[in-house]
């Protein structure tokens, strides 16, 4: 509690007021204490008879011979006192999302200029691709070399795969 409202609560002056507010209820109380009785008068009995709250003729039909001994003769929809759901194991969980797709790669040749780098032809998901070795092809695979009869390509995890010239292949890629 905060320290203004202690303060308050153990003033003589709040003290003082409760005492006195105490008072008051207390005169107030003993000045009504007598009150007025209600008022009774006398009526005339009822000559109707009270009707029964429960329809109790419908209960005969209930407990005829012939309801009994077809409930008992006729057990076969009565479920066992000891079915239970609850050891029911959970419905299975869809599986989860794939990560990866498959691509075929074609390695179809490459060529170099003077001077500059080796450019790998590459057909990818039905597509033509030229690809500079050391450029990405799919996701996160990347040609790491080429030359006449084969190309390698690579990942981030250093995994190789080697395609050789004009054979289809299938690699695993990561979905972006």
């Amino acid at each position: 509690m905060p320290l203004a409202a202690l303060q308050i609560l153990r003033s003589r002056w709040f003290a003082l007021c409760v005492h006195a507010a105490l008072w008051v209820v207390l005169y107030l109380a003993v000045l009504n204490l007598r009150g007025k009785a209600p008022g009774f008068s006398e009526s005339a009995a009822s000559a109707l008879q009270p009707q029964p709250s429960l329809p109790v003729g419908k209960l005969d039909a209930l407990f005829a011979s012939g309801q009994i001994s077809q409930a008992i003769s006729n057990p076969t929809n009565i479920p066992s006192p000891f079915f239970t759901r609850y050891f029911v194991p959970p419905a299975p969980a869809p599986p989860p999302a794939p990560t990866t797709r498959k691509i075929e790669i074609t390695y179809q040749g490459f060529y170099q200029t003077t001077d500059g780098p080796k450019h790998a032809v590459l057909s990818v998901a039905g597509g033509l691709m030229v690809a500079q070795v050391g450029a990405l092809v799919a996701t996160n695979v990347y040609v790491a070399d080429a030359d006449l009869r084969s190309v390698v390509l690579t990942n981030t995890a250093a995994q190789t795969n080697t395609l050789t010239l004009n054979t289809k292949k299938e690699i695993e890629v990561p979905i972006r």
